[in-house]
């Protein structure tokens, strides 16, 4: 069975994170977040790719597999319940089912996957949903790192 991993960024600074990645054993960043864009210094996509880049980590955005801007504001509302149920309708949209099999391709190469999305906490988060939606195409076990 593979292992994949998630972080989030939410409480990290660049340097911790980087150093979390790279003590997994990361391989590639997956940032599921719809947009790659960040206030933090570091985290928005141009920047986050080269960092990664830079600690020989890849980084591949699927935007399809982010969640949709009502999705977004139920979250930082701090509505949950309505945050999951939103993204699980996008999940099954054409664009989200391919990225997620796309996905499925790159864990089963072998490579040491990490989704990213900003959220701390891997419960409040879209991306353990990404995860269980994964689960059912490929076999694996997921590691939820905290920089």
């Amino acid at each position: 069975m593979t292992s994949i991993a998630t972080i989030g960024y939410e409480d990290a600074t660049v340097q911790r994170f980087l150093g979390t990645l790279r003590e997994a054993g990361v391989e590639l960043l997956v940032d599921v977040r719809a947009v790659a864009g960040s206030r933090r210094p570091g985290f928005a996509k141009t920047r986050l790719s080269a960092n990664v880049r830079e600690i020989g980590i890849d980084y591949l955005h699927l935007r399809g597999l982010g969640t949709p801007s009502d999705g977004r504001a139920a979250a930082r509302a701090g509505r949950h319940d309505e945050m999951r149920a939103i993204f699980l309708d996008h999940l099954q949209t054409a664009e989200s089912q391919a990225e997620l099999h796309a996905l499925a391709e790159l864990v089963r190469g072998g490579k040491r996957v990490c989704l990213l999305c900003l959220e701390a906490d891997p419960a409040h988060c879209h991306r353990s949903i990404v995860a269980e939606a994964l689960g059912e195409i490929v076999p694996i076990t997921v590691d939820h790192l905290r920089p």
